[in-house]
Parts: C-alpha cells; sequence; structure tokens
C-alpha cells in the first residue's frame, strides 16, 4: 500500500530577533520572519539575534485511513508540524509528500470575515478549504445542523461566541470530505455534547477511508479517536507507536517536568 503521506527529514528554522532578555512569544518570531526574510542566517547576530529551530530531522509516513494523534507540551511544535502538513508554511529542510486534498482546521474561525453573516462565512469558508460552490450548496443543511447554528445564519459571525465559531468551522472542515483531514485543538472550545458529536465525526471520517490528525492536549479523546501517536518533545520527534505506549511515555515527561519544577521552588 502507497502511503498517502511521506516526510523526510523536515526542519523548520525560524529567525528570532532578540532585543531583550525576555522570550519572545510565537507572534514575535512569525513577525520577524516575515520583516526580516533575507537576513542571515549564520549564527548569533550582533544583537543577541539567534536562530530557532521549531522543528528537527522528523520523518514518518502515514498509510490511507489511519488516525494519527499528535501530542507534546506547549511549544513542542505540533502545530507548526500540522502546518507543514497543511502546506500553510514549508519546511526549511525536508520534503512532505501528500496524495489526496487536505482539509484543515488549525484555528478557530480562521477564513471566516467577522462582518460577514454564517450563511456567507459557509461558502467563504467553503471556498478558501477547496469547496466548490455547487458542492458547499449540496452540504449546506448538514452543515448547520452539525453546527447548531440555525438561528443565527444571518447573523455576523463577529457576534458569535467561540463556541458557535468552532461548531461552524468545525462543520465547513468535517463535511468537506478531504482524503487527509488536519485537526488542531478543536475540542478545546465547546460543551461535552459537541465534543462527542465531533470525535463521533470523525470516527465517521476514519471508517470511510479518510486519513485524520488530530492534535490534542486532551489524552482521553487521542485514546478513543487515534491507534497511532506521535510524541513532538522539542521540535523532534521522540517516539511514533501505539496509543496507549506513547501517551505513557507523555505522561512521564509531563511528571518529570513537573518535579523538576517544583524541586526548584524549594
Amino acid at each position: 500500500m502507497q502511503p498517502i503521506i511521506q516526510v523526510r527529514n523536515i526542519s523548520k528554522q525560524y529567525f528570532v530577533e532578540r532585543s531583550s532578555n525576555v522570550a519572545p512569544t510565537l507572534r514575535e518570531v512569525l513577525m520577524s520572519t516575515i520583516k526580516f526574510p533575507f537576513k542571515s542566517r549564520n549564527g548569533n547576530g550582533a544583537n543577541g539575534d539567534e536562530l530557532l529551530w521549531a522543528l528537527r530531522d522528523i520523518s514518518f509516513k502515514v498509510d490511507p485511513g489511519e488516525v494519527i494523534g499528535i501530542i507534546g507540551r506547549n511549544g513542542a511544535g505540533k502545530s507548526t508540524l500540522l502546518k507543514i502538513l497543511s502546506r500553510i508554511i514549508k519546511p526549511t529542510v525536508g520534503e512532505v509528500d501528500l496524495y489526496g486534498r487536505v482539509g484543515s482546521l488549525l484555528a478557530i474561525g480562521t477564513g471566516f470575515h467577522p462582518d460577514l453573516s454564517g450563511r456567507e462565512n459557509i461558502f467563504l469558508n467553503g471556498a478558501i478549504i477547496g469547496m466548490k460552490r455547487e458542492e458547499v450548496r449540496r452540504k449546506f443543511d448538514d452543515i448547520v445542523a452539525f453546527a447548531e447554528v440555525e438561528r443565527f445564519l444571518e447573523t455576523p459571525v463577529k457576534y458569535y461566541s467561540s463556541g458557535m465559531y468552532l461548531r461552524l468551522a468545525f462543520a465547513v472542515a468535517a463535511h468537506f470530505e478531504p482524503e487527509i483531514l488536519m485537526l488542531d485543538e478543536v475540542l478545546a472550545v465547546g460543551d461535552t455534547a459537541f465534543q462527542k458529536k465531533c470525535l463521533e465525526k470523525m470516527k465517521q471520517v476514519s471508517r470511510d477511508g479518510r486519513t485524520v490528525f488530530f492534535v490534542s492536549h486532551d489524552l482521553m479523546s487521542v485514546r478513543q479517536l487515534c491507534s497511532r501517536v506521535l510524541l513532538i518533545e522539542a521540535g523532534q520527534l521522540l517516539e511514533d507507536g501505539k496509543t496507549e505506549t506513547v501517551s505513557a511515555s507523555y505522561l512521564r515527561i509531563v511528571s518529570q517536568s513537573e518535579n523538576s519544577s517544583a524541586e526548584s521552588i524549594r
């Protein structure tokens, strides 16, 4: 069987302009990259500028229909990996081959225009992620029913709660029917009932033979949904294997980190 995704030795590097001793935020890292794209990448600069490797030398293969969990601590590189797989950003080195249409939900309301209504944003968001207008029309009622926003279809989405944003964005992405579905912390917002609904939809997507990538800190959801998990730590692929085994490794890392923090406070 040919892999639907093949990742070969990818690394992602950002140039960080350091103007103080305060650690930069991700926004500062990205803005620095945009503002100074041609600045020297060779070592630290005279003003304390430096290079940040968000990912280092990651390789793996994924077969069609697999549901892959990606776990790791904050700042480990999980979202950066998903953005590379979604072709939102390019790796600094390495290659990614994807064989199929990709649907991504990497941030709540990505692709939504705040002044447009829910109805208008369904068509806008559908177009952004690659759906044809007729395809959106055909699935419109299912998207609205899944998102549970019937009463607010003509309301500008700037008045939506974060939960409503998420429901609508997930509904569009899930009904896109891509061969590969990328989801980043989609269960972080929303009530328990909707979280369960999302999990069931992702299971259905998998049963239909499509591939799912699921980034989450919710290990219970990862265990319910994923048969395989990638553990990212400090930008490196620390472990790739069965869900229970890799989850246990992650919990050990978290426990060791908490113990070290507690010791440093004493």
